[in-house]
C-alpha cells in the first residue's frame, strides 16, 4: 500500500512538473537582433540561442568574429536570467506573447546603486544597424590604422585604432594603453559610421563622421559611461606609448612586496617558499574588467604547459566591493571558467590607487591588468600595462612572442644559491 501511494505521488509530481513546463515560454532558437537604449540612443547588438529549455540551452553574443557563450536560467514561465559569466551583471528578459523580448541588462553587484540599461530584442534579425534594403553606399573606405586623440575633462591618452571595410560593412578595434574595446561590428553610410560591441560587459558604442579632409570625428561611448569625443586620421605609423615602460618600480626599488589573502583568508606572500627560485608571474585584475578576463584566458593555459619549469603565477583581484566574501564568489567563478591553477588573492576595492597603495614598490597603477614579471633572484623583470588581446592581430602576435621568449630566458636561468637569494 504505501508502495502504491508512494508511486503516485512520483507521478503526480511528474505531472505537475510536466504541466509546468508545458506553460512556460522560452527563447526561439536562432537568430536574434537586440538594441540597448543608451541616453535615447539605440545601441544594436547580435546573437542566437541554441537549445529548447533553460537547461539545455546556450545564449551566443556575435561581434563579427567573435562568439561569447552564457548560460540561461528561466526564472518564471515568461522571463529568463542570463547571468554575463565571469562578470558580475545579467540581462534580465521577459517573453511576450509573440516571442518577442524585453528586459534590462543590470549589474549584481551588491547595494551598487548603478544605472541599468533597458534593452527589446527581436527573433529572426541577422542585420545589426540597418535593413539591408535600407542601407546607404559608403562615400568612403575606413580600411586602415588610425591615430586617434581623445578630448575629455581628464588627460587621457591617444588611441590607435584598426577598421577593415568591405562594401559599407566594418569591423575594428580600439586600442588604449589599458586594452583594447575587443572586436566591433559597425557600418559605414554615406559620410557616417558607426561600431558597436557587446560581448557580455557594458557595450560599446562609437558613432562618427568623414569629414571633408579625410579625418574622422565623432564619440566613443562605454555603455551610460565614459563618453568622450575623439578626432582621427589615417596613419600607418600611429603606435601607442610603449607598454614595457609606462608602469616602472619606484627608486630604490628591485622587488615586489606584499601579503595579502587567498580566497580562503590565508594570508600569501612572494617570500613564501613555494615562490622562491622560481620565476614569478604576477597578474593585478578585476573581474568586471573584460581586458583582465583576456589576458587570464592567455595566462591560464600557459600556465599549465609551463608550470613544471620552475614557474609560479599569482592573480591579484580588485573588486567591485571590498569584501573577502564577494571577492571569493566573483573570483571563484573567474577561477572556475578558466581553469586557473595557480593562487589567486584579494587586493581589495577596484581603485587604482588602493592598488598603487597595495603594490607601493610601483610608480603608480595605470591599468588593470598590469603583468609583472619576476626572475628566479626575486627581482623584477618586465612590467606590462594593459593586455594585447587577440583581435589586434599582428600586436597580439607581436606580444605572445615576445612573452615566450622573455619568459623561456629566465626560466632557463639557475636557481640563485640561498647565500645570494637572501641579499
Amino acid at each position: 500500500m504505501k508502495t502504491t501511494k508512494k508511486l503516485l505521488s512520483i507521478a503526480c509530481l511528474s505531472i505537475t512538473t510536466l504541466a509546468a513546463n508545458a506553460q512556460s515560454k522560452f527563447i526561439k532558437e536562432g537568430s536574434w537582433r537586440g538594441t540597448f537604449k543608451v541616453n535615447e540612443v539605440q545601441v544594436p547588438f547580435n546573437f542566437e540561442v541554441k537549445g529548447k529549455d533553460a537547461e539545455h540551452a546556450t545564449f551566443t553574443l556575435l561581434n563579427g568574429s567573435r562568439r561569447d557563450d552564457f548560460h540561461v536560467k528561466q526564472l518564471s514561465e515568461d522571463s529568463v536570467f542570463i547571468k554575463m559569466n565571469t562578470y558580475d551583471a545579467a540581462l534580465v528578459a521577459k517573453i511576450h506573447e509573440d516571442g518577442s523580448l524585453s528586459g534590462v541588462y543590470k549589474s549584481l553587484v551588491p547595494n551598487f546603486r548603478g544605472n541599468f540599461l533597458p534593452f527589446t530584442a527581436e527573433y529572426g534579425k541577422t542585420y545589426r544597424f540597418v535593413e539591408p534594403s535600407k542601407e546607404q553606399k559608403a562615400n568612403h573606405n575606413l580600411s586602415g590604422k588610425w591615430a586617434i586623440k581623445i578630448s575629455s575633462k581628464e588627460p587621457v591618452a591617444d588611441q590607435v585604432a584598426i577598421f577593415e571595410q568591405k562594401g559599407n560593412k566594418l569591423k575594428g578595434v580600439f586600442l588604449k594603453v589599458t586594452g583594447d574595446t575587443r572586436e566591433l561590428e559597425g557600418i559605414v553610410q554615406g559620410d557616417e559610421f558607426t561600431l558597436t560591441g557587446f560581448s557580455g560587459p557594458s557595450p560599446w558604442l562609437i558613432r562618427g563622421k568623414i569629414n571633408p579632409d579625410k579625418s574622422i570625428s565623432g564619440e566613443v561611448g562605454l555603455g551610460i559611461y565614459n563618453n568622450v569625443k575623439f578626432e582621427g586620421v589615417k596613419d600607418s605609423k600611429a603606435e601607442l606609448p610603449d607598454p614595457y615602460a609606462l608602469t616602472y618600480l619606484k627608486p630604490g626599488y628591485e622587488k615586489l612586496d606584499f601579503k595579502l589573502p587567498d580566497l580562503n583568508g590565508k594570508l600569501v606572500s612572494l617570500s613564501d617558499e613555494k615562490y622562491k627560485g622560481k620565476v614569478v608571474i604576477v597578474e593585478i585584475i578585476g573581474t568586471w574588467c573584460p581586458n583582465c578576463t583576456d589576458q587570464t584566458q592567455f595566462l591560464s593555459p600557459w600556465y599549465k604547459a609551463n608550470k613544471d619549469r620552475g614557474v609560479e603565477a599569482v592573480a591579484v583581484g580588485f573588486e567591485q566591493k571590498d569584501d573577502l566574501e564577494y571577492a571569493k564568489y566573483t573570483l571563484g567563478k573567474l577561477r572556475d571558467k578558466y581553469d586557473i591553477q595557480y593562487d589567486i588573492l584579494f587586493g581589495g576595492i577596484a581603485d587604482k590607487k588602493v592598488a598603487s597603495e597595495k603594490f607601493e614598490a610601483l610608480n603608480k597603477m595605470i591599468a588593470f591588468p598590469t603583468t609583472i614579471i619576476i626572475g628566479r633572484d626575486g627581482k623584477v623583470k618586465q612590467i606590462y600595462t594593459g593586455y594585447t588581446g587577440e583581435v589586434t592581430g599582428k600586436y597580439f602576435k607581436k606580444y605572445a612572442k615576445k612573452w615566450n621568449k622573455d619568459l623561456d630566458k629566465l626560466i632557463n636561468e639557475p636557481v640563485p644559491s640561498a647565500e645570494l637569494s637572501l641579499k
